[in-house]
């Protein structure tokens, strides 16, 4: 065991052409550390609908030239077999995209010239941009796939590999399996044509591109007067979300300045997701120094998008339901029309919302690779801080033009002289308060998820909080309506649970949501209560059901 793993670690050092890992591996083989060589060579990184993502550093089991270098072979060979040639243009175009974090540039050409050497069209990105940039680049070009290097809002140490297709949204099966097939197939990187030239390197008139879609967003003549105060959270945000704004018309955003800058480090924060305990203090800071009307956040690679406000003596987050639902509300108030869709585990809200509009509504699976994909979707979101709200010229998530319609809701409401939370005061007194939560546990040992889900399986819940569970459902065996997955979903007298893995970090996470009906405006504090205290019981339940 301990030979044959040296010997496959030697062998994967004598392929890598990145120093930094060369010198990483080599030490590890020399100082015979088999503990940490078996966590690197116990097999690879899983190549599936959220392509790859991981821990950076040598060995198959990290993100690194090595594994992008076949990713990219892999994705180059499946685009030859699958995707025709663009006639009079010749071979296939990929844009190629990438965020500031660790290695990014340097996957990001590797893409390139293993698209060029396999015979392939290749452009990147000018600079380190937002991801919707990129999934608006691919549809723009015509291009026949998109590769964006991002690991969105992981931990610094991370860097993944996001891969679009043709009609510029994420991979589905089968094309992972497929794409990932052809990886496997790959023996040696010696077998990876990689010349040194022949790409193109992108100006702004793409991104200009993006910036004149925005106009799109908003509608004409509409306020513009809400005044924000802004982070990038040391990501690539913040000067296409300044220009956005400032082609607008709004009020130029006040910057977190600590944060507004590109830092692959991330060092003000210990998690760089506006949703982690911390991410949004000095974002607070800012706005109780400068009272603005919102906060908006947008994550590293700005294809979410966080919403702050005044809520009482201080500011809070909201939930991404609770945006989801404002931006629903202000589009059917425009006059909107096409399918409204959520992935399963956001907020029964919008459904809701859609019914009362007359308009037809979708659920999908988790994830904007499903979201987009609905048939006429003129609005998607999904409860981890993504909206679509473009759908024609952005097919996944973007938060530059969320927060721009977020934004544009705002200054209609000043007008009003009411807010944001005026309106969701509205929208629960109409359709009942619709309250989320969420259960998230990360873990170090995958395999305490895998527990977790099987003890639900072999002895499932019969009650939480005292509600009967009226339905249970497996995702792994599909719906109806629903591809299968990895899920658990309970239907209960008033609430619903959904239980699954993360797609895209080491976590379990359990969506809860409980429907209170309002009287009025005046029960509104009592009802409030109520469902906190709902949610809280759920949890506290369905943590003991799971064993987590």
């Amino acid at each position: 065991m301990h030979d044959d793993l040296i010997s496959r670690a030697k062998a994967w050092l004598a392929e890598d052409p990145d120093q930094e890992t060369r010198e990483e591996l080599a030490k590890l083989i020399d100082a015979g550390d088999v503990t940490e060589l078996s966590a690197r060579f116990s097999g690879t990184l899983q190549f599936g609908t959220a392509g790859l993502r991981g821990e950076l550093g040598a060995g198959p089991m990290r993100m690194n030239r090595s594994v992008v270098i076949r990713a990219a072979a892999g994705l180059a060979a499946y685009l030859k077999e699958n995707e025709p040639s663009q006639g009079d243009r010749g071979a296939g175009l990929v844009v190629i995209g990438y965020d500031a974090r660790h290695k990014s540039a340097d996957f990001a050409r590797d893409t390139a010239a293993v698209m060029t050497g396999a015979g392939l069209r290749a452009a990147v990105l000018p600079r380190p941009l937002p991801t919707p940039v990129l999934a608006f680049a691919i549809r723009h070009l015509g291009a026949v796939a998109g590769v964006e290097v991002t690991a969105s809002h992981n931990p610094p140490r991370d860097n993944g590999y996001k891969v679009y297709l043709g009609d510029g949204s994420q991979i589905v099966p089968p094309a992972d399996a497929e794409i990932a097939a052809e990886i496997d197939a790959i023996a040696s990187l010696n077998d990876v044509p990689r010349p040194e030239s022949g790409w193109e390197t992108l100006d702004d008139a793409v991104l200009n591109a993006y910036l004149a879609r925005t106009d799109a967003v908003l509608a004409p003549g509409s306020p513009r007067t809400a005044r924000t105060v802004y982070t990038a959270i040391h990501g690539v945000g913040k000067d296409v979300l300044l220009a956005a704004f400032a082609r607008a018309g709004f009020p130029e955003p006040v910057l977190v300045a600590e944060q507004a800058d590109p830092d692959p480090d991330f060092p003000t924060v210990a998690f760089p997701n506006p949703e982690e305990p911390g991410a949004m203090d000095l974002s607070f800071a800012q706005a109780r120094a400068t009272d603005p009307d919102l906060v908006i956040a947008n994550d590293p690679d700005a294809d979410r998008c966080a919403v702050a406000v005044r809520d009482g003596a201080d500011w809070r987050m909201l939930r991404g339901d609770e945006v989801g639902a404002l931006l629903a509300a202000h589009l059917v108030r425009r006059g909107a029309t096409g399918v409204f869709a959520e992935s399963i585990v956001s907020s029964s809200l919008l459904g809701r919302i859609a019914e009362k509009a007359g308009l037809p509504y979708e659920e999908t699976l988790t994830g904007f690779k499903w979201i987009a994909r609905v048939d006429g979707l003129r609005y998607g979101y999904e409860e981890a801080l993504g909206y679509c709200v473009d759908p024609e010229g952005v097919r996944d998530k973007d938060g530059i033009t969320a927060a721009l319609l977020i934004t544009e809701l705002a200054s209609v409401l000043k007008e009003e002289n009411r807010t944001l939370l005026d309106l969701l005061d509205d929208l629960a007194v109409e359709h009942g308060l619709h309250a989320t939560d969420q259960l998230s546990v990360r873990v170090q040992d995958l395999s305490l998820i895998a527990d977790a889900m099987r003890r639900l399986r072999e002895q499932p819940p019969t009650e939480l909080a005292g509600l009967p569970i009226t339905r249970a459902e497996d995702l792994t065996q599909g719906t109806d309506t629903l591809p299968p997955t990895d899920g658990l979903r309970y239907t209960l007298d008033g609430a619903r649970v959904i239980v699954r893995p993360s797609g895209t970090e080491p976590k379990l996470k359990c969506y809860l949501e409980v429907v209170v009906p309002v009287a009025d405006h005046t029960a509104l504090p009592a009802t409030h209560a109520r469902a906190t205290q709902l949610l809280a019981t759920i949890k506290r339940d369905l943590s003991a059901a799971a064993g987590i």
